[in-house]
């Protein structure tokens, strides 16, 4: 089990009635409790399955599903059906129930009995019936699902149901997740803006304005003592750093103590406020003349939002709150998946042929968890954009190769969609004059046709990578959230695609229209 998701719980209810009498029912729930212990104990399953009984008549269902809305500690439900169980009796639970749900099409028994199945068994082990049954409302309800058809217990079915329940977990911590804006938008640019409200309505973030005067009065409170800790006893023996750096008199030292001071502060704000994300803007970092006064950020707090990213705060460069919430969405995802995950931005293209690729990174902001570098380097160099034009602490890596997927969310204006497009990192060359962090990668199914397909979809600049995640979790999530999702992958035909947005088109217009 993993850690992180031990105080939640998936709610299994399985469907039956009283047709078949009281010993059937004695049988049903007898197989449910050995499934549920079968499932937790397969080691496979992040979140404990919580058996909740069997439900045998519609006021049975909505109390159940009543009890599941109002359990914190429940994030999703399982249901499934041992006998033929009639669909009208889950109507009014189903219309009430607000989390995730997953149909799971399965049986108690493997295979069938050909020598011994008689009448008995055969009313009892009705799942080839009672699933179709239960499906056909769930489809007539219009009810956002995920559908995992196999035997209980092999090990293909139940991954499935894992992907599901850490999706499930992020989805239930998004609806608690506050976005602090430290500065707003890049002046101008659209795609990383958006409907506030809607996105809460939808997605669960909510998104405040947080002015650098409050962050300034948790900046007076860090003391000179636990800054210059976190530098010797954190930085730098969790980092690879030049001696000269770490001479007290120089500047570059001065200017990681300061990166250090911005970090501990950033880290006041949003434990103050209970937020689990932020973003910046390198445009407003306050209007505090530092050099005179020594008060405010001198730089861009670029190494702090690296070890934030670590710690799991959600971030977005430029204002970017959408950015930054979905990466806080692919963090909580990613918790005990190999590889890491980071906030990245599109920065530069290498034209090769069939190895064409897109040289990932940003200014600063890129988290070290994806590092192949066991101990990343932290460095100071000039960084000339911004309101702070100056020398700029950073950790400074390349990125591990492998597999992975990268996701966005944009607002088209009458929806959300979200994009997601398989990526391999491949092998990226020394930047001796770029000294930053980066990955190179090459979008599937080509350069061309990934690159060609984001772009049609309306994709960002910015997006959320993880090594760990898959397709499957990002449709998931789309299809929990209840909006359009768009992958891209090894399997994606351009013109299909386009035309797949078309009818997404028309689909979101009447189906708006109708509600």
């Amino acid at each position: 089990m993993i850690k992180a998701f031990d105080n939640f719980e998936i709610w299994f209810v399985t469907g039956a009635q009283l047709l078949y009498g009281g010993d059937a029912v004695v049988q049903v729930d007898n197989h449910s409790k050995e499934m549920v212990a079968g499932l937790n104990d397969s080691g496979r399953l992040p979140i404990k399955v919580v058996y909740k009984g069997t439900a045998n008549n519609t006021h049975e269902v909505a109390d159940v599903m009543a009890a599941a809305n109002n359990d914190k500690k429940c994030v999703g439900v399982i249901t499934w059906m041992h006998t033929f169980s009639p669909a009208k009796m889950w109507i009014h639970g189903l219309q009430i129930l607000h989390k995730p749900l997953l149909h799971l099409h399965t049986q108690y028994n493997q295979h069938i009995p050909y020598e011994t199945m008689d009448m008995d068994f055969m009313n009892l082990n009705q799942s080839a019936h009672g699933d179709r049954e239960y499906a056909h409302i769930l489809s007539r309800l219009r009810k956002p699902r995920k559908t995992v058809i196999g035997y209980w217990k092999d090990q293909k079915t139940q991954d499935h149901i894992a992907v599901w329940e850490r999706v499930c977990a992020a989805w239930a911590d998004a609806q608690d997740c506050l976005i602090l804006r430290f500065g707003d938008q890049m002046n101008n640019v659209a795609v990383t803006d958006g409907d506030k409200v809607a996105a809460e309505q939808v997605l669960g973030y909510h998104v405040d304005y947080c002015p650098f005067s409050t962050v300034m009065e948790y900046f007076d409170k860090v003391k000179d003592e636990d800054v210059t800790a976190l530098v010797h006893d954190v930085y730098f023996k969790q980092y690879t750093v030049a001696d000269e750096l770490k001479d007290e008199k120089s500047e570059a030292y001065r200017k990681i103590w300061n990166a250090a001071k911005a970090e501990l502060t950033l880290r006041l704000v949003l434990e103050a406020f209970g937020a689990k994300g932020f973003t910046t803007n390198f445009d407003d970092l306050g209007d505090y003349n530092v050099e005179e006064t020594g008060r405010g950020f001198d730089q861009i707090p670029g190494l702090a939002s690296q070890r934030l990213m670590h710690d799991g705060y959600g971030f977005g460069a430029e204002g970017d709150w959408k950015s930054a919430a979905l990466y806080r969405t692919t963090w909580f995802m990613s918790q005990g998946l190999e590889g890491g995950t980071s906030f990245l931005e599109d920065y530069t293209l290498n034209f090769d042929g069939d190895n064409t690729s897109i040289l990932e990174s940003h200014m600063l902001e890129v988290n070290p968890d994806i590092s192949e570098e066991e101990k990343p380097r932290l460095e100071v160099h000039f960084l000339g954009i911004g309101i702070r034009k100056t020398q700029t602490a950073r950790l400074v890596f390349t990125t591990k190769q492998g597999h992975g997927t990268t996701a966005t969310v944009v607002d088209m204006g009458n929806r959300f969609r979200l994009i997601c497009n398989d990526v391999n990192l491949i092998k990226s060359k020394p930047l001796p004059k770029l000294p930053v962090a980066s990955a190179l990668w090459i979008p599937e199914p080509s350069f061309e046709i990934g690159v060609g397909c984001w772009m049609q979809a309306g994709g960002t600049h910015h997006s959320c990578f993880s090594f760990g995640l898959t397709d499957e979790y990002w449709r998931d999530y789309a299809e929990i959230a209840d909006i359009e999702c768009c992958i891209i992958n090894k399997d994606t035909d351009y013109e299909r695609f386009r035309q797949d947005l078309r009818t997404n088109e028309v689909y979101y217009m009447l189906s708006k229209a109708l509600r």
